[in-house]
């Protein structure tokens, strides 16, 4: 693609989108890394509604690593993949508590070294948490971008790896949030509002539709 086909695509983005942010709720990077790891196959508004009251009950590595998995399902029962997530979140609760200080690493090796953090998950702390450069991609970051031609990839990983070609590093973090933000409101798998989309001219799907 095009430099400035990119850019073009990155500015109409920011116009639509202007300092966007994570729509998780959190206060801490462990409030961020649970509620990011509930979200999995899991809308952002259903994963707040479970922390919102979880995170009254339990806040911390050290409280979370006290619990059972199956006592912490009946809190996130409400979600997606619930006793997977159970078990990964006291799992990664009891190494930060032993192995980190009850820390969350700010870096992609330890970050991924921990029971139920992938690429996505561990970009989404990075970024959201400490402010780092990095792109996490989801199903909306990987089928916006793969239709406005910013990649070309059949993988979430070589999605990122394309994105990161593309977007100018200090503009990965935002670039994330755009584009969730297009597919959630625009650009959605299912019926996608082409006909109000401002991209609609770089898409390939939208081409693809009216032959």
């Amino acid at each position: 693609m095009r430099k400035s086909k990119t850019g073009d695509i990155l500015r109409t983005l920011n116009e639509l989108y202007p300092n966007p942010q994570t729509e998780l709720n959190f206060e801490t990077p462990f409030q961020l890394l649970v509620a990011t790891i509930l979200s999995a196959q899991t809308t952002d508004r259903q994963v707040n509604a479970i922390t919102a009251r979880l995170f009254r009950k339990y806040a911390t590595p050290e409280e979370f690593a006290l619990l059972t998995p199956e006592k912490l399902e009946q809190d996130i029962k409400s979600c997606g993949l619930y006793k997977n997530k159970a078990r990964n979140i006291v799992a990664t609760s009891k190494i930060l508590v032993e192995k980190h200080n009850s820390l969350v690493p700010d870096n992609f090796a330890d970050l991924t070294a921990l029971p139920g953090v992938g690429r996505k998950t561990a970009n989404v702390v990075l970024a959201n948490a400490f402010g780092k450069d990095a792109i996490a991609v989801d199903t909306h970051v990987f089928r916006v971008s793969n239709r406005l031609g910013l990649a070309a990839a059949d993988t979430p990983e070589k999605t990122e790896q394309d994105l990161m070609k593309v977007i100018p590093r200090g503009q990965w973090n935002r670039a994330h949030h755009w584009l969730i933000f297009h597919g959630r409101r625009v650009c959605r798998a299912q019926k996608p509002k082409c006909n109000e989309c401002q991209l609609s001219a770089y898409c390939k799907y939208y081409r693809s539709q009216r032959k």
